[in-house]
């Protein structure tokens, strides 16, 4: 498998198939694909698995592409304005994600949902108690929105995140959520009650822009019955 990101502030990935491998993405995720392709929709990982991607941000039916002939090509496209990360998924390596961030994947890689510890970091942690995990063996690209940051956390080092603006981290991070310090900020800091907390060791990507306050801004500029 090989492949091309290209496109600035929407950008979009085109995957090269030997024939007979194989991609999935959600229900209606494909952008364009060479006439060799054949598309299956499925209900990947039967019933149980299906309304956890539900959960998880993602469609009740997953499309399978595979290749039939050699150099076939499908793109996929990212639906808000950031960019696309590729990981590589191995044993003993899992990449836990915001919900909806999961573009496209080789068929070895297993999308699953997971579980927040804890009331205060599904609550208050800004991503709810569910995110999505990626395992098994093979790549996965993911949608970030806006610009994105990646870090490396040290054993034991800490960074405090915005709601929303946690895009990934690896599984050896640990999530959670503390309350603001102080009467003050907590009035007028602007940041809500809880920050979500990242805890070392590991690699985090963060990202600039959510769709919650992009949402925000554009709101006050849509028409309405009342003013149309």
């Amino acid at each position: 498998m090989r492949y091309k990101i290209f496109g600035d502030m929407m950008p979009a990935v085109t995957i090269q198939l030997d024939q007979g491998e194989s991609v999935y993405t959600q229900s209606g995720g494909m952008s364009w694909m060479t006439g060799g392709v054949k598309m299956d929709t499925n209900m990947r990982g039967g019933l149980g698995g299906a309304f956890g991607r539900i959960f998880s941000g993602e469609s009740l039916f997953m499309a399978t592409f595979t290749a039939t002939r050699q150099n076939d090509e499908v793109t996929f496209a990212a639906t808000m304005p950031g960019q696309i990360v590729k990981f590589n998924i191995r044993p003993g390596y899992e990449i836990i994600a915001q919900k909806g961030a999961f573009l496209c994947a080789e068929q070895s890689v297993e999308l699953s949902t997971f579980f927040t510890r804890g009331v205060k970091g599904g609550l208050f942690g800004g991503e709810g108690f569910i995110l999505q995990k990626f395992s098994g063996n093979g790549a996965v690209f993911c949608e970030m929105d806006g610009s994105v940051c990646e870090m490396d956390l040290a054993p034991g080092e800490v960074i405090r995140v915005d709601s929303g603006n946690i895009a990934a981290f690896e599984s050896s991070v640990q999530y959670s959520a503390e309350m603001v310090k102080g009467f003050k900020n907590i009035l007028f800091g602007g940041e809500g009650l809880f920050l979500s907390t990242l805890r070392g060791p590991g690699r985090v990507w963060l990202q600039t822009m959510t769709v919650s306050e992009l949402a925000k801004k554009i709101i006050p500029y849509v028409p309405t019955s009342g003013n149309s």
